[in-house]
């Protein structure tokens, strides 16, 4: 067992000290973060890519809040944590759009775009023109920017060569998942099952849109990041956790977001890995097992009850969300998901009370 003494004792111990620090320091701080941002984003000349940066920003800010959650477990090093992983998420989310709403379809583009992951990842890369193969090419400074508030932030971690490595074997998958989900549409699911047939070895418990699920998840690059915080941490603790986070908790964060998106990608012809299930049992036991094996894979790691928070956290966060209400199939499902965790209650209720004091 990995030892994170340092981290055990600074890490929450509830979800309601949880909660308290989340709205305490951590959502005002991605707020300042993300507002520098934006006026950055304000000012690219390019038309398309600075709308495609501050759509991503205003549709998508939750994903900043919810990455940032890992900071709430040393509150110390907060200042390191919540730019390193505003930074990097506002990447992806900014090239999922600029992927998503392309005017290309080159799988070549969306490869060198998604270098400035790796690059960001990797203290002392050097930048390129991650535009080179695409029309649009002014972001004024952006995309680069970006990538350097990363690379200064991970170099203030204490222990990130003991997880550099994880972090990049992330990102890869992550880049590879984000190339062959934005291509033509008939390309699409030939070049996700090639992908597939090479890694399905080491996951025989997978089926291969769960495997893809999981690839599409941030959640274990932020725990790295928290666990490089650690100026003690050993040098086999990049790999334990890596492999307590993929695929099992990376893959039920990314398959409940498809849950509750299916009527909204069913309209949209959108690609949802939750349609690939043969039927709406197969989905729900699938589901489950999927949450019973992040939970399972939580309890393992070291200070356990955080990353059981986390777990149970997601789960009240996806299912708390309005779109669940007019979706009969994902009501059910939710229903199934939700029992023999009184922890996901107390989430889901703090969920749902935010919610409605927001609205």
């Amino acid at each position: 067992m990995t030892d994170f003494t340092l981290l055990a004792g600074r890490s929450p111990r509830g979800p309601v000290t949880l909660m308290a620090r989340v709205y305490k320091y951590i959502l005002p701080e991605v707020r300042a973060e993300l507002g520098n941002w934006r006026r950055m984003a304000e000012t690219i000349p390019d038309p398309e890519l600075r709308k495609q940066a501050i759509d991503s920003m205003t549709a998508k800010e939750f994903h900043c809040q919810g990455g940032a959650v890992y900071a709430a477990a040393n509150l110390a090093s907060r200042d390191v944590l919540i730019p390193l992983i505003v930074a990097l998420q506002t990447i992806s989310d900014y090239l999922d759009n600029l992927c998503d709403r392309s005017t290309s379809l080159d799988a070549e583009d969306f490869r060198l775009l998604h270098r400035s992951m790796l690059d960001a990842v990797t203290p002392g890369a050097a930048t390129c023109n991650y535009y080179e193969l695409r029309s649009e090419q002014d972001d004024g400074g952006y995309l680069h920017a970006l990538v350097k508030r990363c690379q200064s932030c991970a170099e203030r971690l204490p222990s990130y060569r003991h997880v550099q490595e994880e972090v990049r074997d992330l990102v890869s998958l992550y880049g590879d998942l984000q190339v062959y989900k934005h291509i033509d549409r008939s390309l699409r699911e030939p070049r996700l099952l090639e992908w597939w047939d090479r890694h399905s070895p080491r996951y025989p418990e997978l089926k291969w849109n769960e495997f893809a699920a999981a690839t599409g998840s941030t959640l274990g690059m932020f725990m790295l990041f928290l666990a490089a915080s650690d100026e003690k941490l050993e040098p086999s603790a990049g790999r334990f956790i890596r492999e307590a986070y993929f695929p099992s908790i990376n893959g039920l964060h990314i398959l409940l977001d498809y849950l509750i998106d299916q009527q909204e990608d069913e309209l949209g012809g959108d690609l949802n890995f939750c349609s690939y299930y043969a039927s709406q049992e197969e989905l729900d036991e699938r589901l489950q097992r999927m949450v019973q094996a992040a939970r399972l894979a939580a309890d393992r790691l070291p200070f356990a009850r955080f990353h059981r928070m986390i777990v149970e956290g997601l789960v009240a966060l996806y299912l708390s969300d309005p779109k669940v209400r007019d979706q009969r199939n994902v009501r059910r499902t939710a229903r199934l998901l939700m029992r023999g965790s009184p922890w996901t209650r107390v989430f889901f209720w703090l969920n749902t009370h935010w919610i409605r004091k927001a609205m």
